[in-house]
């Protein structure tokens, strides 16, 4: 099953699941925050935005800011807009944004790749670049690493398997690198607690 058949599968279980910022940690947030501080008062796309729980943290701590999400399923964008419904949601793929040239000042990419394997990245990139302005920001969270992982029943859903590619932070500092974007922050934590297994990786970029 392709990506977004298995997250309109999963979409009700997913914003049940994990409805909001409960499982970030208090480091993940900050970077967040450092990322809302270099956007400013601009416009920032959410993409990758899942059901909208980043979205909506967002537009909660930085009610200025002017948001847009997309997503490659349906369903979860249908959630997004329940839980978020002040919020524009558009139906699209990291690989190919339904955006205009320099149409943001930010783009968050919330563990939005980790489905996408390595040789897919540099077009990623290269999206990110084109619809985000000179000077814009960008942030990527994924798992930290190498090779892949299989997510087996994912979010309680029995024969559901999902593929997880674990990505080492310098590795995706410098596929930004590449696109054209010069990196700010670059950061790793280790996991923590029960619920997480590995470590969490993190890179903030300027255009």
């Amino acid at each position: 099953m392709d990506a977004k058949s298995a997250y309109d599968l999963v979409a009700a279980s997913y914003a049940e699941i994990i409805p909001d910022t409960r499982y970030e940690s208090a480091l993940d947030l900050e970077m967040v925050e450092l990322f809302a501080e270099l956007v400013g008062e601009g416009r920032i796309l959410d993409a990758g935005c899942g059901t909208g729980r980043m979205t909506a943290h967002l537009l909660a701590r930085h009610p200025s800011l002017s948001l847009v999400g997309s997503d490659l399923s349906p369903e979860m964008l249908r959630q997004a807009r329940l839980a978020v419904p002040d919020v524009e949601f558009v139906e699209g793929d990291l690989a190919a944004l339904p955006f205009d040239d320099a149409s943001f000042d930010g783009i968050l990419v919330w563990y939005s790749t980790i489905h996408t394997p390595d040789e897919g990245l540099p077009t990623v990139f290269a999206e990110l670049r084109r619809v985000v302005r000179d000077g814009g920001a960008v942030l990527l969270g994924f798992q930290a690493g190498s090779g892949e992982r299989l997510i087996e029943q994912a979010y309680g859903h029995d024969g559901l398997d999902l593929v997880a590619y674990l990505r080492e932070v310098d590795a995706v500092a410098g596929g930004l690198a590449d696109a054209g974007f010069v990196v700010h922050t670059k950061l790793e934590r280790g996991p923590r607690g029960e619920f997480e297994k590995r470590p969490q990786g993190f890179v903030l970029a300027v255009a």
